[in-house]
């Protein structure tokens, strides 16, 4: 399938203190918070980098963030802003965007702080996706969210009146998608940094070849006091 027909984009912030990761406050300070997601920012980005199976968007926020973004992701990206709204308003302007304005298909959503995802798993979500019929398809993540979604064709049905943030992100959506018959998929499920507990997962992760993919990170951590945890 030509690399046109997919895109693959992800949803970021200018890591601004106070505006990004504040689930994690306390046990961090805003500002190491910040410092956290940069560093997350930049394994992810040039981990994406390696995936050539799609067209690969950054979707920032604000509006003037733009600069900061793009001089932690650099030139293999190509920026868009996030509009307004809510977390569901803002994901459903990534998908209207990229079919309705740039032509794309195949869309895989991921959040900016998914530690060194494997690179197989947007293989699968993709080939999920090539089928004729609509499709969505969902990664769990260990919170009871999902750390990726991606769709074929826009499906307004699962953002609309959503509440986010909480465990049953996922069983809410699937619940909206079998209500309206539209076939969905699961991937392996993976986690992203939103609480405290998760640097466990990300502990697991530095005891793996995956360690390089998360080398910026798992100093951040450790310069901020907080790696190893404290049973290691």
């Amino acid at each position: 399938m030509p690399t046109r027909v997919n895109a693959l984009a992800v949803l970021a912030k200018a890591p601004v203190a106070g505006a990004v990761k504040t689930r994690l406050v306390p046990p961090l300070t805003s500002a190491q918070a910040a410092e956290l997601y940069r560093a997350l920012l930049l394994d992810q980005f040039s981990h994406l980098r390696n995936f050539h199976g799609a067209e690969r968007y950054v979707f920032y926020a604000p509006a003037d963030g733009e600069n900061q973004v793009r001089d932690l992701a650099g030139a293999d990206y190509a920026y868009l802003a996030q509009s307004d709204g809510d977390l569901g308003v803002r994901m459903h302007q990534v998908f209207t965007g990229l079919t309705d304005h740039l032509g794309h298909r195949n869309i895989v959503l991921i959040g900016a702080d998914v530690p060194a995802l494997p690179l197989p798993i947007l293989d699968q979500a993709f080939a999920s996706l090539a089928g004729a019929e609509p499709r969505v398809v969902l990664g769990p993540s260990r919170d009871g969210g999902y750390y990726l979604l991606g769709m074929n064709r826009p499906t307004p049905e699962i953002f609309a009146g959503m509440s986010w943030s909480h465990e049953r992100v996922l069983a809410d959506t699937t619940t909206r998608l079998d209500g309206i018959g539209l076939t969905y998929g699961l991937l392996p499920t993976w986690f992203d940094i939103d609480r405290a507990e998760d640097f466990q997962h990300m502990w697991t992760l530095a005891k793996t070849d995956s360690a390089r993919l998360l080398s910026r990170s798992l100093h951040c951590l450790k310069d901020l006091g907080f790696w190893p945890p404290s049973n290691e």
